[in-house]
Parts: C-alpha cells; sequence; structure tokens
C-alpha cells in the first residue's frame, strides 16, 4: 500500500514537473521573461522548453563577455572614425547595390520616405552590405549577459533589461515561426545584432518583407526595407534629404573630428542624457548653418546612438548620391 503511495506521489511530481503550466525557475530573471512571452501568446510548454535548454541557456559566449566591458566599448568608438574613412572606398560597391536592388530601394524611399543612399550607408557600415557574416548566436549571446551581469551601475541594469527584452523577443519570434527551442539559432555579433541590416531582437517588429512574407534579414530586399521601416518608425525618418540643402559634409565631418579630439564628453547633436542628465558639449550648439543637418544625424542617431556613425552615414550617403548623380559614360 505505501508502495503504490509513494509511486502515485512520485508520478504527480513527475507530471507537475513536466506538465509546463507555469513559469517558476530558479533564476528570476528566467521567470520574468517567461511570464512576458506566455502574455504574448507563447505556450507555457514552449518558454519552459526554451529556458531548460542546455543548448540555449548553459551555453556561453566569452566574446561577447570580452568585448561589451567598457573599456573594450570606448575603444570601439575611437576606432569609429577611422572605420569612415575606411568605407569611403566602397562607395561604388554601395552604387552598385543601389543599381542592383532599386526595386527595393524605390519602394523603400515611396513606403517610409527615407533616401536610399542613407539605407545603403547603414547597411554597408553594418555589414559590408551583407558580406560580414555573423558567427555568434543572439540568444546565447544575451543570456550570457544576463547571468553574469551584477546589477550595481545605471549601465549595469540597462544591460540586464536589455538582455531580457531580448531574450523574450527571440522566443516569441521563433514561436511563431514554429521552430524548435534548441532548432532557433540567430546567427548574430558578438553584440547580439540580427541580420544584414544588424536588428536586436527586440527591434523585429519594425522589419518588413518585399514579397509580403515574414522578414527574413539574411535577405537584401528585406533588410532595405526594415532598416526604412525603423527609421520611419523609431526616429520620425519621412521626408527624404534634400542634398542640396546640407553644408559641405566632408568639411564639417572633420571639423567634428577635431572637435571631438578636444572633448572629452561631446555630442554631434545632444547637450544632454535626458535619461541620465550627463551633460555634453554639443557641436553644433550655435550654429544654425547646420540645423539641416543635425535634424537628420540625430535620426540615424536613433539606429546607432554613435555620433560618429551617423555622421558616418551621411558621408557615405552623400558621395553615394554624388555618385549616382553623375552622368553614365556608356551608351
Amino acid at each position: 500500500m505505501f508502495s503504490i503511495l509513494f509511486l502515485l506521489i512520485l508520478t504527480t511530481q513527475l507530471f507537475a514537473k513536466y506538465s509546463y503550466n507555469n513559469c517558476t525557475f530558479k533564476n528570476p530573471h528566467y521567470t520574468e521573461i517567461c511570464k512576458e512571452v506566455v502574455k504574448h501568446g507563447v505556450s507555457y510548454k514552449y518558454a519552459n522548453q526554451f529556458l531548460l535548454s542546455y543548448f540555449k541557456t548553459q551555453k556561453y559566449d566569452e566574446i561577447t563577455w570580452k568585448y561589451i566591458q567598457p573599456s573594450k566599448i570606448k575603444y570601439h568608438r575611437k576606432k569609429e572614425r577611422q572605420a569612415n574613412n575606411v568605407l569611403v572606398k566602397f562607395v561604388p560597391k554601395m552604387v552598385a547595390n543601389l543599381q542592383e536592388y532599386k526595386h527595393a530601394y524605390d519602394l523603400a524611399e515611396l513606403k517610409y520616405g527615407v533616401n536610399r543612399e542613407i539605407i545603403a550607408a547603414i547597411l554597408l557600415k553594418e555589414t559590408k552590405l551583407g558580406k560580414i557574416k555573423p558567427t555568434h548566436d543572439a540568444f546565447i549571446v544575451f543570456n550570457t549577459i544576463l547571468t553574469r551581469t551584477k546589477p550595481k551601475s545605471s549601465r549595469e541594469k540597462w544591460l540586464l533589461n536589455m538582455s531580457k527584452t531580448n531574450m523574450a523577443s527571440i522566443i516569441e519570434h521563433c514561436y511563431k515561426e514554429g521552430v524548435k527551442p534548441e532548432q532557433c539559432n540567430l546567427p548574430s555579433s558578438y553584440a547580439g545584432a540580427v541580420g544584414i541590416p544588424q536588428f536586436m531582437p527586440n527591434s523585429f517588429i519594425y522589419t518588413d518583407s518585399f514579397y509580403g512574407k515574414v522578414a527574413d534579414l539574411t535577405k537584401m530586399e528585406d533588410a532595405i526595407l526594415s532598416a526604412a521601416k525603423f527609421l520611419h518608425k523609431k526616429a520620425k525618418f519621412n521626408k527624404l534629404i534634400d542634398w542640396n540643402k546640407m553644408p559641405d559634409i566632408q568639411k564639417v565631418e572633420s571639423a567634428w573630428y577635431a572637435f571631438e579630439f578636444e572633448n572629452e564628453n561631446c555630442s554631434f547633436v545632444h547637450e544632454e542624457n535626458k535619461k541620465t542628465g550627463k551633460k555634453y558639449r554639443c557641436f553644433t550648439k550655435g550654429k544654425p548653418e547646420l540645423n539641416y543637418l543635425r535634424e537628420y544625424v540625430k535620426k540615424i542617431m536613433r539606429y546607432n546612438n554613435s555620433s560618429n556613425y551617423a555622421i558616418g552615414v551621411i558621408r557615405l550617403a552623400y558621395e553615394a548620391h554624388k555618385a549616382l548623380a553623375k552622368p553614365s559614360r556608356s551608351k
């Protein structure tokens, strides 16, 4: 009798363990993620299987952990200027891409009001127009950050929250796609960015597909439309740049680099970080002749909050615009 009762209790416990009808985890962050995705339609079973998967939550990305340290990020920002200068030689490839995918760029401009040259410049800076192939797994990247970050500083608290929102977005994405947790592999950068336009998973809501299906960010047409939609929705980029209103971009870019070299805390467009209250020396303050450029730099900084990134995109886009405007020599 006792053995039968013990067997019934054991069976009940095993059933409870594997019935997946709640979001109870030893890691409270996993509990939060589970509850969030279930609220958005993911089944308890799928959420639990994902967060209990050895291949997703027990593997870690040491490169990610190394490169997200503050010293490495500071170094990367300093290298951004050098990257801008190097990428200018790729403008002919931008022009070739603009011509090859004219159908997609036409639609992006018409639908979202974002200049084709701006989109191509972003794709060039992100992955050299798809030539750079991501080698990390997005979920493992964010899980590494989540499990190792101790939320003491405001930056660490931000990292923790950012990881949770991106992990939730990946689970929701793969659930909707009908992909098993172990097969939910999203190739990414060491920072977790996905596809040709390098979207963070929590930005998948801004994706768009040229062919009217679920967007595939490894496809050029979908990358073009998705980058345009992101800028349109998140940065209110809805009116094409009139390049004739722009100042001498190369001259302004050089002046900005000199300004940045002389000032430790500076920004091309901002005087203050509204979230943290941190003050900046603003390059465009008191320069009304740069107001038009300033507004578009500010929009591009919603894609990447680096001033050097944004001014680099403008420079590349302007060079491509000039190249496209030249009459063809071929008859």
